[in-house]
């Protein structure tokens, strides 16, 4: 059974940082794109940035580029998302995401996405 567990959310000044971090288990991911998603209440849910497991590929959003990066940890089968600058605009759940289909194309796709997280909530103050 495939889990994702993000951990690392919290309420932070905006201009601070907080590293999100999403632990899989459940089966091997080396063939799989690992993404992060945000969804602020009403608002429909944002890709952000993802990670190809297998060749460490990255992609961004415009609006976090700069700001956010992502990596990941092989020995701890582990994805992380470090959040700099934060602004009052970055509140949101955070979510962490999993699947081969992105890889081919789409990564910003949520549909595309096979495994989801419960999310963590990150809460940036003016």
């Amino acid at each position: 059974q495939v889990q994702l567990v993000e951990s690392g959310g919290g309420l932070v000044q905006a201009g601070g940082s907080l590293r999100l971090s999403c632990a899989a288990s459940g089966r091997t991911f080396s063939n799989y794109a690992m993404g992060w998603f945000r969804q602020a209440p009403g608002k429909e849910r944002e890709f952000l940035a993802a990670i190809s497991w297998s060749t460490g590929s990255t992609y961004y959003t415009d609006s976090v580029k700069g700001r956010f990066t992502i990596s990941r940890d092989n020995a701890k089968n582990a994805v992380s998302l470090q959040m700099n600058s934060l602004k009052p605009e970055d509140t949101a759940i955070y979510y962490c995401a999993a699947g081969e289909r992105p890889r081919l194309g789409g990564w910003g796709a949520p549909h595309l996405y096979d495994y989801w997280g419960q999310g963590t909530q990150v809460t940036v103050s003016s």
